[in-house]
C-alpha cells in the first residue's frame, strides 16, 4: 500500500533522445572494474552529452539509485570524452531495465527522522577527492537525498566520512525546522547512521583531536548537536 512517484515516460523519452530505446539492459550503474587515467579522445558529441546528463539530473528527483552515478558523469559537462558518454550509456541500459521503479511513499504512524550517510574515499582517479553522500527518511519513506563532490581532498577515510556526516546533519536539522513549523512532532532526536567508526568516535569525544584541526568546523558542528542530544 502507499503512492508509487514514477517517470516512466520521462525515462523512455530520455532514451529515445539518445538513440537507445532498444538497448540490452544492465543490472549496474557503474562498471566495477579498477578506473584508470589513460588518453581518451574528446566525445563527438558534446552537446548531446550535456543534453542527455542534463535530463539525467531531473530524473534524480524519484530515482535517488541513479544519484552517485549522474553526479559522476556531470563531473566532466565541460570536456567529456568517449569513456564518460560510455558511463552515461550504461546509466541508460540500467533505466532501460529499472524504466518503472519509482519511489514509494508509505503510510507510517512514526514521525521520527533518521538518516544514513557515506562517502567514497578519494574515488575521483582524477583529482582523488571524495564524493559524499546522505539519504533521509520521515518514518518508512525516503525525502531528501545527497550525493556530490567534496570541496577538498580528504586525507583518510574518517576524514570524508565526516565530511559527509556533517552534511547529512545539516540536512536533518533543517528538516527538523521544518517540521517545527508544520506542527509536527518529533518523539526522539533523529539518529544518524554512519558506518566508518573515527568518524563516529569523534561525534562525541570532546578532547579535540591536533590531527583534526583541518575538519574543525565540522567537527565542532556535529559534535555540539550530539552534545544538545538534537542528534
Amino acid at each position: 500500500m502507499g503512492l508509487m512517484l514514477r517517470q516512466h515516460k520521462y525515462i523512455l523519452d530520455i532514451l529515445t533522445r539518445a538513440g537507445m530505446l532498444s538497448c540490452k539492459p544492465v543490472d549496474t550503474l557503474i562498471s566495477t572494474s579498477k578506473a584508470t587515467i589513460l588518453p581518451d579522445p574528446l566525445f563527438s558529441d558534446a552537446t548531446l552529452f550535456r543534453q542527455i546528463v542534463g535530463a539525467l539530473q531531473y530524473l534524480t528527483f524519484t530515482r535517488l539509485d541513479i544519484c552517485f552515478a549522474v553526479n559522476r558523469v556531470c563531473q566532466f559537462m565541460h570536456a567529456p570524452t568517449d569513456s564518460h558518454w560510455a558511463a552515461v550509456k550504461r546509466i541508460l541500459r540500467y533505466l532501460r531495465g529499472t524504466a518503472s521503479h519509482g519511489l514509494h511513499i508509505t503510510r507510517s504512524f512514526s514521525f521520527a527522522l533518521h538518516g544514513f550517510t557515506d562517502a567514497d574515499w578519494a574515488g575521483s582517479v582524477e583529482d582523488r577527492k571524495s564524493t559524499g553522500g546522505y539519504l533521509v527518511f520521515f518514518g518508512q519513506t525516503q525525502i531528501s537525498w545527497k550525493s556530490g563532490k567534496q570541496r577538498t581532498v580528504a586525507r583518510s577515510s574518517t576524514e570524508a566520512e565526516y565530511k559527509a556526516l556533517a552534511d547529512g546533519t545539516t540536512e536533518v536539522i533543517w528538516l527538523q525546522y521544518l517540521l517545527t513549523d508544520l506542527q509536527i512532532p518529533s518523539a526522539s532526536a533523529p539518529i544518524i547512521w554512519c558506518d566508518n567508526l573515527g568518524a563516529t568516535y569523534l561525534s562525541v569525544n570532546p578532547v579535540f583531536h591536533a590531527r583534526t584541526k583541518h575538519v574543525e568546523v565540522d567537527y565542532h558542528f556535529v559534535r555540539d548537536r550530539v552534545a544538545k542530544k538534537e542528534i
